[in-house]
């Protein structure tokens, strides 16, 4: 069997046994959409809940709009010009453009252009979020759990604040897009951490595609309420990253109709766990780097026995990243169970500790063998991690541990697919 990975731009071909129990799981394949720019046009002219967008905004007005950084395959250069078509009566000088990067580093001036396009980076005042400059961040109110939201000053400042982005399954969110735009994309990191605390990644109901009862999105949604959001544009991709939904108007009830619309296309149900899964970060470009590919990860765990094995491949240019906060807390660590305790120790408080905890809780549930062309066999081992130099010599080795009868699932665009045990 032949089967092509996503990793990278270019995929990864990959060969099984013809032999082997072998079920691929993706997600229900959409076309794009034959005309996405006049489908986002008409959604911000007719949107879900809300007035057409161009009501939404006086000439007047200070507009902030938010984007997704590069960890993110949103058709911002696409969505923003037609946003800005809509509100053509508002002075390019009163427009910023913020950058909801999370926890996450800066863009470059490079990556920006190839995110937005040369014109809008050009004619637009940027905002790049940086989560531990705090006098940047302002307070807007405590969430019922006690958390302190801050965010960003410059953001809560606008007259009219537009959240874009997409939305896909999230391993411990239950959906990206929506107010995660606000919070964790232009948070404080100490408002990030204790919304991703360990207990909150402890929790069952932090899990990919569900919304009601998860701790962390309940909190993103009183989060993002207290930033009063004016209007919201998501959309949905297929695997070639081309648009096959949009979702605009009130923040809230254009992100529960794209939800729905995901969940009935990716979260599939297999019968029974596999002994072995493989697994992607979707490619390019969502397998960046190693912290991203946790999600690719988490995808698998649903669906492999305990003590099974997960092949993960991801392209990781990017690196684990170098520096990184969730890279040092892994080479800290002597073994999986220390970096737990450690995590979950009172008090203890870590930038990115959330998923070095989701790494260890998979990591100790399965083998993890890790496949990438930029990440050096030390690299891998110090992230408590089996390097794979090849995935099909890993799966006859594994064969052999398992058996004759052993079952193989593939998620060949990772992520982007939730499969779920039917119970």
């Amino acid at each position: 069997m032949r089967i092509t990975l996503a990793y990278g731009k270019t995929g990864l071909p990959l060969t099984l046994p013809d032999t082997a129990a072998v079920t691929v799981v993706q997600p229900r394949y959409l076309p794009g959409l034959p005309d996405p720019a006049s489908a986002v046009r008409a959604a911000l002219r007719a949107p879900i809940g809300a007035p057409p967008l161009r009501e939404c905004a006086r000439a007047t007005d200070r507009v902030g709009i938010v984007f997704s950084d590069i960890t993110r395959p949103t058709p911002s250069a696409l969505l923003l010009p037609l946003i800005r078509d809509e509100l053509a009566h508002v002075p390019d000088e009163q427009i910023v453009l913020f950058n909801a990067t999370g926890t996450h580093r800066a863009n470059t001036d490079a990556e920006l252009r190839a995110m937005l396009g040369d014109e809008v980076v050009e004619r637009y005042r940027i905002v790049q979020h940086d989560a531990d400059n705090a006098g940047s961040h302002v307070s807007i109110g405590t969430t019922t759990s006690g958390n302190e939201i801050r965010i960003e000053r410059e953001f809560t400042d606008c007259d009219v604040r537009i959240l874009t982005g997409f939305i896909e399954p999230h391993f411990f969110a239950g959906f990206s897009g929506g107010g995660k735009a606000v919070m964790p994309g232009l948070a404080a990191l100490e408002t990030v951490q204790r919304n991703h605390s360990a207990r909150n990644m402890d929790d069952p109901r932090a899990r990919w595609g569900i919304t009601r009862g998860n701790p962390v999105w309940e909190e993103v949604v009183e989060a993002a309420a207290m930033a009063s959001p004016t209007f919201l544009l998501n959309v949905t991709l297929n695997r070639d990253k081309q648009i096959t939904g949009v979702f605009a108007g009130d923040w809230r009830q254009a992100h529960d109709e794209g939800c729905a619309f995901v969940r009935d296309t990716a979260m599939m149900p297999v019968e029974a766990p596999f002994d072995i899964v493989i697994s992607t970060n979707s490619g390019f470009p969502l397998d960046l780097n190693l912290y991203q590919s946790v999600k690719g990860m988490s995808a698998a765990v649903q669906v492999v026995k305990p003590g099974g094995s997960i092949i993960m491949a991801a392209e990781c240019w990017d690196g684990i990243p170098t520096g990184s906060a969730y890279g040092r807390l892994l080479a800290d660590a002597p073994d999986l169970e220390t970096l737990l305790s450690t995590i979950r120790a009172p008090g203890f408080a870590h930038p990115e500790m959330w998923q070095a905890q989701i790494h260890a809780l998979i990591a100790l549930h399965a083998d993890i063998f890790f496949y990438s062309h930029n990440l050096t066999e030390t690299q891998l081992r110090g992230a408590l991690l089996t390097p794979c130099a090849s995935i099909e010599a890993t799966v006859a080795d594994l064969l052999r541990r398992y058996g004759d009868d052993a079952r193989i699932c593939v998620l060949p665009e990772g992520p982007q697919t939730v499969p779920y045990v039917v119970s």
